[in-house]
Order: C-alpha cells, then sequence, then structure tokens
C-alpha cells in the first residue's frame, strides 16, 4: 500500500496523467505535496513535494477560457504532465504552495515554429 506524504488532503479531484499512455486517476493536492494515483493499478502512483516543484507550466486556449493541461516541472525528475476535471480549482490550490510568479503560460503554437525558424538562421558559433 501507497502511502501518502501528505498530512493534510485539501483538493482530491478525477485526473489524468500524461507520462506515456495516458492514466486515470485521482490528482489529490495536500498541505506537503502533489500526488497522483492511478484508479487501475495502485502501484502506479505520483508524488511530488512542494520542495521539488521548480515550476508549473499551463497550456492556456481561448483566453483563458479553457486549460486542457498544466506539467509541473520538478529539479530532478523533469517534466510530469497532467490534465484535470477542473483544472483552475487545482491551479488556485498550487499556487497556496508555489509562488504565483513561477506559474507560467506555455508557448503557443506561433512562438514555438517562431523560434525554431529564428534559431535555424540565428545559430551560435561554437569555439
Amino acid at each position: 500500500m501507497v502511502e501518502s506524504l501528505n498530512t493534510k488532503s485539501e483538493l482530491v479531484i478525477n485526473g489524468t496523467s500524461h507520462m506515456g499512455l495516458a492514466d486515470y486517476g485521482k490528482i489529490m493536492v495536500g498541505d506537503k505535496a502533489f500526488e497522483f494515483y492511478d484508479d487501475r493499478d495502485k502501484k502506479n502512483y505520483i508524488q511530488i513535494p512542494w520542495t521539488q516543484v521548480e515550476y508549473v507550466v499551463v497550456s492556456v486556449m481561448f483566453k483563458g477560457k479553457w486549460i486542457p493541461r498544466f506539467g509541473i516541472k520538478t529539479k530532478s525528475s523533469g517534466m510530469f504532465t497532467f490534465s484535470a476535471k477542473d483544472p483552475k480549482k487545482v491551479l488556485r490550490q498550487i499556487r497556496e504552495h508555489i509562488d504565483a510568479d513561477n506559474i507560467v503560460k506555455s508557448l503557443s503554437f506561433n512562438q514555438v515554429v517562431a523560434r525554431g525558424v529564428k534559431n535555424l538562421f540565428h545559430r551560435k558559433k561554437k569555439k
């Protein structure tokens, strides 16, 4: 049995982990960590302590009307991507534990393409 890092659960909501194939389960935001538990496989879980979170990347569409998914970038393990039934509620709870400056909006499709084109023509010379 998996033991939670949290002593108090602030929000439990249905969510999806997008690590490889989509895993459906519960997202739990607590006083000490962000946790995801798979519904089908109890051994499949993700626990991210608040001290390990570097920043949160939010994908925003239609001028903030729809948030399809968000990612949590950790200091050591990389990026974890999730979606939730009510992502705004989850992000409001995360904002209580993470500084608002560390919650950023992801790049749009046009920004990614423009950056790629710019990098093609402005490559830095290696020394």
